[in-house]
């Protein structure tokens, strides 16, 4: 998106919600009553305030699209373990503010320790929980970004099958980290854009590189599971697993928006899940 229709859409918003100033000056000049002059000066104010917001808006999001797009071309894709997870006590748009201890390392780096505030929202909460996320690092000035896209596929939120012609085989690499991580550095060193569905027929190094990790990862867990043995006669079946983090937050989550738990229940509820972390 241009700069100049970021500027509209967001000027846009920002008229829609300070409409009072546009509408003080239409009727101004409508009526033209010179005793209703505050409403020319009070809705030039807050006309011109609109406009002064929606510019700051736009140069901040302009640099964070410069910034990201600056660690897309020049960074390093490296990998941030998650090793706390502290609360802020904070919620931004009804989401939770928490902070994140971070050990960072990539190829090229050295690792380094971080903290980042990051806002948990449902979509991202599986990927915190998971502990391990995918960041882009400036190897100049370690200056990083969080990932939250790459994050999905290496935390399993996104699957992970790769089709070989060759084999006519599709391989499932869901939750295989390193592997995963070595393939995103492949299509970043090849500047093929990360999606959600990518082909790689139209360049032969870089399908090449793929092939050759996907097929070693699936020969690494080649494997055969073991079979589970039959119960004896009497014994219970084992108890099923307890839900995860992510799984608890979740329902937490959805218990406050149903109105089901009140605020001060849903916060000492989700402090008591994060504490056991």
């Amino acid at each position: 998106m241009s700069t100049f229709w970021r500027y509209l859409k967001i000027q846009a918003f920002m008229l829609l919600c300070g409409i009072v100033g546009p509408i003080f000056l239409v009727i101004y000049f409508s009526a033209g009553d010179p005793s209703l002059q505050w409403m020319f000066w009070t809705g030039l104010l807050v006309t011109a305030l609109d406009v002064l917001i929606a510019l700051a808006i736009t140069a901040v999001g302009v640099r964070k699209s410069a910034r990201t797009a600056a660690l897309e071309h020049t960074g390093v894709l490296a990998l941030a373990l998650v090793t706390r997870i502290n609360e802020t006590n904070t919620r931004i748009n009804e989401q939770p503010l928490v902070k994140l201890d971070l050990q960072i390392s990539g190829p090229g780096i050295a690792p380094f320790a971080s903290q980042d505030k990051v806002i948990a929202s449902i979509s991202r909460l599986p990927m915190i929980t998971n502990r391990k996320l995918v960041a882009l690092v400036d190897p100049t000035t370690l200056e990083y970004q969080i990932d939250w896209e790459r994050s999905a596929l290496i935390g399993g939120m996104m699957p992970a099958s790769f089709t070989i012609a060759e084999d006519n085989r599709t391989y499932d690499l869901t939750g295989q980290t390193e592997s995963l991580m070595e393939i995103l550095q492949i299509l970043k060193a090849h500047n093929i854009r990360f999606d959600s569905m990518i082909d790689l027929r139209s360049n032969p190094a870089a399908r090449q590189q793929v092939q050759a990790v996907v097929q070693r990862a699936a020969q690494q867990t080649a494997t055969p599971a073991p079979q589970p043995a039959a119960s004896a006669p009497g014994v219970p079946y084992p108890a099923p697993p307890e839900p995860s983090t992510a799984q608890r937050l979740q329902e937490l989550e959805t218990l406050r928006a149903t109105g089901a738990i009140s605020d001060d229940e849903y916060t000492a509820k989700r402090q008591q899940i994060i504490a056991e972390l």
